[in-house]
């Protein structure tokens, strides 16, 4: 009889117990799998290794959530120590000093005073359209309850998050589901007509949101936006005058702005939060992904006073009554404090500034591929657009990236790097090579003619 592998081992034993997600799962069946599952046994830094001695540079942070690296001994040693004290306690009627302290600091940081818990980035949209619908109803305004999202927009899964939604592939399936948002022009700056910059592209973008806010902000609660960088749109960038100019118009049209800086926020953008750079101070800020560095599921909603003020009465029905059971746990609480500390004392804004020059430098050869366009940089996250036949160019390339070492993830024919802030000159280099020669790679399978562009088929 053949011995199994370990690493075939856990492939097998997943394939019969676990649904994966964003995935195909018939891509991942034994037989000939398009995508075989890979076992992580454990990880450091910037590297996940498997069963077998392989590892794997994990050049897209593991779903964006990875700040400092894997197995970080600071966030790693507060989690030992709260364990030694609380791992968890309900939220409702008690509280604790990691929910308060972190409450605290991430309101010092924001100007935004109350802070809501969730568990996770879809969650915190939920929270946020929920909680700007009922402020509106308890302000007397009960007909604000529509939302506007952006083209391309991609907040989450869950039913809530899928109506500010507006990628199809998420969306389409569920449709009967969901009540959908109005959907205004995106200001990505790839539509750019000739003549055009970036901020011509924003401005037009904002007039669309304007003229759609004159006419319906009688009905409206609020819009929400991904700041600077929509994500699960092949990270598509936009010039921070659209927040700026959506920023006036909801004051102008008494409209709530929620930025959902889950992706963006803590750094991934060169500032702390993605709206800094706008200037700008958002109704409602939804964060998650990096708030624990990449350990923990939380995720929390920021509001100002005035919005928590709406809620505060004698009768209950005009509270704020949502909730999850593992709201403000402890542990992550604790693993979101250390994560901040690490901001402070590495200095990592400065730093990443000289580690994304570092890379935009080593990533050259990318940038200046005859195939690639709308070679693109904001912060620590990199992104091309690649013209190729192939509508599967994301799946064959991702297989390609992991013969070399690497895990990637193109959205469609999108390919992009949003590494760890740890990854040093040598372990950038190698995700450089790796990236071109698996995008060489990956174009050498063509068959077809003229180059096209695909869609995305996950992120």
């Amino acid at each position: 009889m053949d011995r199994i592998s370990p690493n075939g081992s856990w492939r097998q034993r997943s394939l019969a117990a676990v649904w994966h997600p964003c995935t195909q799962m018939k891509l991942h069946a034994p037989e000939g799998a398009a995508l075989p599952l890979i076992p992580v046994a454990r990880a450091e830094g910037v590297w996940l290794h498997d069963h077998e001695g392989h590892r794997y540079l994990d050049a897209i942070s593991s779903w964006w959530v990875n700040l400092f690296g894997h197995n970080h001994p600071a966030i790693r040693a507060a989690l030992i120590d709260q364990l030694h004290t609380l791992d968890h306690v309900i939220l409702a009627g008690f509280t604790h000093g990691p929910v308060v302290e972190l409450s605290e600091r991430l309101a010092a940081l924001t100007g935004l005073g109350h802070a809501f818990y969730g568990s996770d980035g879809a969650s915190a949209t939920e929270i946020a359209l929920k909680m700007s619908a009922h402020h509106w109803r308890n302000a007397g305004r009960a007909d604000k309850c529509r939302f506007v999202g952006v083209a391309g927009g991609y907040h989450g899964e869950t039913v809530g998050a899928l109506a500010v939604t507006d990628i199809a592939l998420f969306r389409e399936a569920y449709a009967p589901l969901v009540r959908l948002a109005t959907t205004v022009p995106s200001p990505d700056a790839r539509l750019a007509a000739p003549g055009e910059t970036p901020a011509d592209v924003a401005e037009r973008a904002a007039a669309a949101l304007g003229d759609l806010l004159a006419a319906h902000a009688h009905e409206t609660a609020a819009v929400i936006i991904e700041p600077l960088i929509q994500c699960a749109a092949g990270m598509a960038m936009h010039d921070p005058v659209y927040l700026r100019r959506a920023r006036e118009l909801c004051d102008r049209h008494q409209v709530h702005l929620v930025l959902d800086e889950i992706a963006v926020g803590f750094g991934r953008t060169g500032t702390l939060f993605a709206h800094e750079q706008a200037g700008i101070r958002p109704d409602f800020l939804c964060l998650s992904k990096g708030l624990t560095g990449g350990t923990l599921p939380l995720s929390v909603v920021l509001t100002t006073d005035a919005v928590y003020a709406a809620f505060y009465d004698d009768e209950v029905a005009r509270g704020f009554l949502h909730s999850h059971s593992y709201t403000g746990n402890p542990l992550a609480c604790r693993a979101a404090l250390a994560t901040l500390d690490l901001f402070e004392q590495t200095d990592a804004l400065r730093q990443n500034l000289d580690t994304s020059e570092r890379l935009a430098a080593q990533f050259a050869p990318i940038s200046r591929h005859p195939r690639v366009r709308h070679a693109r940089q904001r912060g620590m996250v990199f992104a091309w657009d690649v013209l190729s036949s192939l509508p599967d160019f994301g799946r064959r390339f991702a297989l390609h990236a992991l013969a070399q070492g690497l895990l990637l993830r193109p959205i469609g024919h999108t390919l992009y790097a949003m590494p760890p802030y740890v990854i040093d000159e040598a372990e950038g280099e190698l995700l450089a090579r790796g990236a071109l020669a698996a995008l060489q790679a990956t174009l050498a399978e063509e068959a077809g003619p003229a180059p096209v562009s695909g869609v995305p088929d996950g992120v």
